[in-house]
């Protein structure tokens, strides 16, 4: 959108908070870059200049604007619709890869060289994935200075910099203030009820309707791993240099996010996963704007706008959980998976109580005696052939996944057929077009609305949907009063 120079003017001018994400705006009497919401007096047309993302505004000179916070907005949108090389990118360098394995792992992942990945990012977004990875650890830097008193060296490693020089010269550069003067403009702030946790805020494009993202989270939550408690959704997070437990809490313009982390490395990534579970970075506004066009559906979204699509922390989790719900209740499946939770997860401590163990590995069931899975044979073998798929390797499913390879794996394992690999796609992998066209929750809510309830006519009627089917799906589970439907009391 960057380069709609006209329509970049426009919401700067109106202060439009839609767009915040989409595009930066760099002033250049000033040096400075902002969020198109930003509150001050809009510059001149004439001494606007857009970039594609705070890295590039950045790599231009550009430092943060104090008042707007341009660093903390919502990410693209463009990164969850998309499964080309760039976006694949994005959703790892959110991930921490180039700073655990630099550019060459980065490239290695998607499977490109890296002089290709460098100048496909370069030519959509201004910036290189060192640049754009840089960005994201003065990011972290800044939420650590303004949200812990640990000490600046702590700070500088646990941000992911190399060393205290280069995490100094990066934040002077980027803000306009030394890490010491970023914490002295913060106020001071009881500690946390949870010693070591961090208080956080993430931001979303506003609407955001709570109820199903939370109620799916929460009815299907497995014992042991995830729970909803005082008003907020908990899980174990297993993590690349440890593990952590989150809490967090739907508030009127923000997520409340408490976490605790074994390895604060870990923060850059975790943050990162809880959005994308979340679905925090969609854009609400283009996707009820799409899903209106049809006078069926409208009454739906007009009723409740602003919902998304619950994902999942684990891709590799979130399949092995698919495979225990076939055909089964919720509670059904949630049994099977605590019970594998006990025998084969790793126990973790959480200082609130309640959450015992993180999640078992795919490596760790993949030594699950068959013969103790309380499943029909056929599933049992749906299983095992899953967790040693995903064990040895030869598939894999993770953020940079390509959606139509990933599903074409899938499809070709026994036991997998269109509705397991949908709903791997829409809630696992990311993909907003994914569609569940053989749900016996869609059928129903199509039925009762009007709409065709055969699989081959809802599809064909879902075409005007696109590319936002998986947002559908949850607009029509909506009409079902199961417990995945409502905000827990």
């Amino acid at each position: 959108m960057y380069t709609d120079r006209e329509r970049c003017v426009r919401a700067v001018q109106s202060k439009d908070a839609r767009f915040d994400g989409w595009f930066f705006t760099a002033v250049l009497t000033t040096g400075i870059y902002c969020r198109p919401s930003c509150p001050v007096v809009p510059p001149k047309p004439a001494n606007m200049v857009f970039h594609p993302s705070a890295a590039a505004c950045q790599q231009a000179g550009f430092r943060a604007c104090k008042r707007c916070r341009p660093d903390t907005t919502p990410g693209s949108p463009e990164w969850n619709q998309r499964a080309d090389l760039v976006a694949r990118a994005m959703r790892l360098i959110a991930d921490g890869v180039v700073d655990r394995d630099g550019v060459p792992g980065l490239a290695a992942r998607l499977g490109y060289s890296t002089r290709q990945v460098e100048r496909q990012l370069l030519a959509e977004l201004g910036a290189g994935p060192l640049a754009l990875a840089r960005a994201q650890r003065a990011q972290t830097a800044r939420l650590l200075i303004e949200t812990t008193e640990l000490p600046m060296a702590d700070v500088t490693f646990a941000a992911g910099f190399a060393s205290v020089r280069t995490f100094n010269d990066t934040v002077r550069e980027v803000f306009a203030l030394s890490p010491s003067e970023l914490r002295a403009r913060v106020p001071q702030k009881n500690a946390p009820a949870t010693p070591g946790a961090l208080q956080l805020r993430l931001p979303f494009r506003a609407p955001l309707n709570p109820d199903n993202l939370f109620g799916h989270l929460s009815a299907t939550g497995v014992p042991g791993v995830e729970e909803w408690r005082d008003g907020a959704f908990r899980r174990t997070l297993r993590l690349p240099y440890g593990h952590g437990v989150v809490a967090l809490t739907p508030n009127p313009d923000h997520i409340g996010c408490r976490l605790t982390l074994s390895d604060l490395r870990d923060l850059t990534v975790a943050i990162s996963r809880c959005r994308r579970m979340l679905d925090l970075d969609a854009d609400p506004v283009a996707v009820d704007d799409q899903l209106r066009t049809d006078p069926l559906l409208a009454p739906l979204v007009d009723k409740a706008p602003g919902r998304r699509v619950p994902r999942t922390v684990d891709e590799a989790e979130f399949a092995v959980r698919a495979v225990l719900g076939q055909q089964v209740s919720t509670a059904a499946a949630r049994t099977h998976a605590a019970r594998l939770v006990t025998a084969y997860g790793d126990p973790v401590d959480d200082p609130e109580g309640g959450l015992t163990h993180l999640f078992p590995t795919p490596q760790a069931l993949a030594g699950v005696d068959p013969d103790s899975l309380a499943m029909p044979r056929t599933r049992r073998t749906t299983f095992t052939t899953l967790v040693a798929r995903l064990a040895d390797g030869t598939l894999h499913l993770g953020a940079d996944s390509d959606w139509s390879q990933a599903r074409d794996q899938l499809l070709a394992l026994p036991g997998f057929g269109p509705w397991t690999v949908d709903v791997i796609a829409m809630r696992a992998l990311g993909d907003p077009d994914a569609f569940l066209p053989t749900d016996l929750g869609i059928r129903r809510a199509a039925q009762e609305l009007g709409l065709p309830s055969t699989p081959a006519a809802l599809t064909a009627r879902a075409a005007a949907w696109r590319p936002w089917r998986a947002y559908a799906v949850q607009y029509l589970w909506a009409t079902d009063s199961h417990p995945i439907n409502f905000l827990p009391a």
